[in-house]
């Protein structure tokens, strides 16, 4: 198994409010960019739905030079879907999700720390503050 250091939060850089499924973005990645596989490991759908993608026991292709450690998780959206802009779209059944695979798997990882990709790129990725919005997870964990 591969020692997991960092759980990467991500958008899919979709408008807010399209329907994007775990096979779309496959598709992006294995014939728009000739990847093995989805990059990410789960995928948060705007129902809340958490679907999995390329297995945890491989590494992920989801941050340049991070990804033998690490998890990546995205969440559909992402974009304003008006001025295509960077936008916090995630609906209150993706938080809810996204709070609850975060706690599993820092509990099933415990020498992770919690990052969006944002921190480690100069990109918008996820369109939030993860240390602002998941500090309570961060000090639960005291990990940082």
């Amino acid at each position: 198994m591969r020692k997991i250091n960092k759980i990467i939060l991500h958008c899919t850089a979709t408008p807010e409010g399209r329907h994007t499924t775990v096979e779309d973005v496959r598709r992006w990645h294995v014939d728009g960019r000739g990847w093995s596989d989805i990059g990410y490991h789960y995928l948060v759908y705007i129902d809340g739905s958490v679907v999995k993608g390329r297995p945890v026991e491989r590494s992920g292709a989801h941050v340049k030079g991070l990804n033998k450690n690490s998890i990546g998780i995205a969440y559909v959206g992402g974009i304003d879907c008006v001025n295509f802009k960077p936008l916090d779209t995630r609906t209150e059944k993706q938080k809810s999700s996204l709070y609850e695979l975060i706690m599993n798997l820092m509990k099933d990882y415990p020498e992770a720390t919690l990052h969006g990709h944002n921190e480690f790129a100069a990109k918008a990725c996820p369109s939030f503050n993860v240390a602002t919005e998941y500090k309570d997870v961060i000090c639960f964990f005291d990990r940082q």
